[in-house]
């Protein structure tokens, strides 16, 4: 009977490391125009690998469709909803899994969409969704406003003098909106910099160690009752101790030298091992 507790706290605690492994990594999500357009970025994602950075990658496969990997993402029209993959998040809910966005290239059309706060397209409903959400965008300053599949039709790679006006307008529309620009090759230097930015903020705001949190102490209270602990010691009353109330518990309470233990208590081998580093040792309440 003991046995099928055991299995499931391994297999969480596995679970809950993988997790917080990649939790503790930022993430960004860079939007091409094409399945060609990242070629000229292998040495942006060699120093996002270098720095501890995830991204993923979008491929446009035209203005209201995208891939990301083998889930093909699009988005909605005028009082529809176009499901294309069952598994695929919709490009508005797409800034909820990133610290940020990153777009290369961006056209006049899309500028314009963004700029005004209008969907329709893929680009323009994740940047909707990352400016309303707060998480930072950067876009390549050094473009031509003009859609690499444009290019390639209309033989051109340059917008004429009136569009560049609109175009730089909405640019600067988007930047008073929170987007950031910044040269092409400059935009993986950017990223490192908002993300460790964002992590340094994120170290200020978490309380100093040592000190306890109310819902700690709220947590600790109940599984504590029940039993005397005494100064240096801890009681715990569950079933199933595991790595996660160990190491809460000793983080709140860096004196524990003895946890006391309820009749039946499981302990799983992460919290075992775990006792063991911080130099606790267990005993049973049936045992004295």
């Amino acid at each position: 009977m003991e046995i099928k507790p055991m299995i499931e706290s391994i297999v969480r605690e596995l679970v809950q490391a993988m997790q917080a492994e990649q939790a503790k990594k930022p993430k960004v999500l860079y939007l091409f125009c094409d399945s060609t357009a990242h070629e000229a970025f292998t040495d942006h994602f060699i120093l996002l690998k270098n720095s501890g950075i995830c991204y993923d990658l979008l491929f446009l496969d035209g203005e209201t469709s995208s891939w990301l990997g083998l889930h093909k993402i699009e988005c909605g029209g005028p009082g529809k909803i176009i499901a294309a993959d069952e598994y695929a998040p919709a490009p508005l809910e797409l800034p909820l899994e990133y610290d940020g966005i990153v777009i290369p290239e961006i056209d006049v059309d899309n500028a314009a969409r963004a700029a005004q706060g209008l969907k329709g397209t893929v680009k323009a409903e994740i940047l909707f969704s990352a400016l309303v959400l707060n998480k930072f965008v950067l876009i390549g300053d050094d473009i031509p406003g003009l859609k690499r599949a444009d290019r390639r039709t209309l033989k051109t790679l340059t917008l004429p003098k009136p569009y560049v006006k609109l175009f730089e307008r909405y640019k600067r529309e988007l930047a008073a909106l929170g987007a950031e620009f910044a040269p092409q090759k400059l935009l993986a230097e950017a990223v490192v910099r908002k993300c460790g930015a964002a992590q340094r903020q994120q170290a200020q705001d978490a309380p100093a160690k040592g000190t306890s949190s109310p819902e700690a102490a709220g947590t600790q209270t109940v599984v504590a009752t029940g039993h005397t602990a005494t100064a240096g010691s801890a009681a715990f009353e569950g079933k199933l101790l595991t790595a996660e109330w160990v190491k809460r518990q000793t983080d709140s309470a860096p004196d524990v030298r003895k946890l006391i233990l309820g009749k039946g208590t499981i302990v799983s081998p992460l919290a075992a091992d775990l006792l063991r580093e911080k130099d606790v040792t267990v005993q049973y309440a049936d045992k004295g």
